[in-house]
């Protein structure tokens, strides 16, 4: 059984809270203290591989909450009876729900049998997906430890992407653009080299152009051979914000003419003017994460690829 403020706590107003199995945390009685509360709680991420897949998982089930914050556990390369030994002393320890993916049969029933002793539910998250493949393909899996990791022709791809999208981060690298998969172009501070490489991660030779005031882009952007080009676009107050928050960061003043709200409009402006002139496709970045400046990217360059 779970003991008094185990798995769940709540920070703001301090409450003591009980838990009793699998069952949802006793709310406070003050409804309006409540709402100045977040729900702290542990999960353990338990992998035989890198445990991106159940990073991504995790965060994205936790985003479907408001103030829900996951204390995070993670054990990765967890192959052997001695490491699952450590890591089940430790969910012991700690309790919470237990996301795994191992691909060893006696590893995943020592794991399931150990958490329903203790009461911490478990998830084993890429076997709805197996599941469902194995039965369309009338197929068994293979049990794979890091299938998706081996050194095949994707991996090389990639690591290639990666390596061009270094070597061609702000500007850099002119001579051999054309052989981007797609060249970010956009006014400084909207994101161009974190998109670059969260791309290049997925296989895309990704290059960036800065776009600055009185400077014209690389004239290889410009002809009618240039390589796929997409322009970043924002919101003058949102950009002016993210300069003036870099600048401080930075312990500097940010009563500049680079985060001048007037000085920025004017900016977006030519930046716009040219994307309309280039018939650029163009994003709007003001409130996209960086993954959701990639994805639709992607759809992009998978739309261009189709002409």
């Amino acid at each position: 059984m779970w003991k008094k403020g185990d798995c769940f706590h709540r920070v703001g107003f301090i409450h003591n809270l009980y838990t009793r199995g699998g069952d949802f945390p006793i709310e406070p009685e003050d409804e309006d203290q409540s709402e100045f509360m977040d729900i702290y709680f542990n999960v353990h991420l338990v992998s035989d591989s890198t445990g991106e897949t159940l990073n991504a998982v995790m965060r994205a089930a936790c985003a479907q909450f408001e103030d829900v914050s996951p204390l995070e556990h993670n054990y990765y390369l967890v192959r052997s009876e001695r490491q699952l030994e450590r890591v089940l002393r430790e969910i012991e320890g700690a309790p919470g729900v237990v996301l795994y993916t191992i691909s060893d049969e006696n590893l995943r029933r020592e794991l399931e049998a150990k958490c329903r002793k203790i009461g911490a539910p478990t998830l084993p998250v890429i076997d709805p997906a197996v599941d469902v493949l194995s039965r369309y393909l009338g197929l068994s899996s293979q049990h794979r430890v890091a299938g998706q990791y081996h050194l095949d022709a994707n991996y090389f791809e990639r690591i290639e992407a990666i390596n061009y999208t270094l070597a061609h981060d702000d500007g850099a690298g002119v001579a051999d653009l054309k052989q981007a998969d797609v060249v970010l172009v956009g006014v400084s501070r909207t994101s161009k080299t974190p998109t670059c490489v969260y791309l290049a991660n997925r296989g895309v030779k990704a290059a960036n152009v800065p776009l600055v005031p009185g400077v014209d882009p690389p004239a290889v952007l410009l002809g009618p051979d240039a390589p796929l080009v997409v322009g970043l676009k924002i919101m003058p107050d949102r950009l002016t914000q993210i300069r003036r928050h870099r600048l401080l960061s930075l312990s500097e003043s940010p009563e500049t003419e680079y985060a001048d709200e007037e000085a920025v409009k004017r900016e977006i402006v030519q930046a716009n003017r040219l994307f309309i002139r280039q018939k650029w496709r163009t994003i709007d970045i003001s409130r996209r994460s960086v993954e959701e400046t990639a994805a639709a990217i992607l759809n992009i360059i998978a739309e261009h690829r189709r002409t």
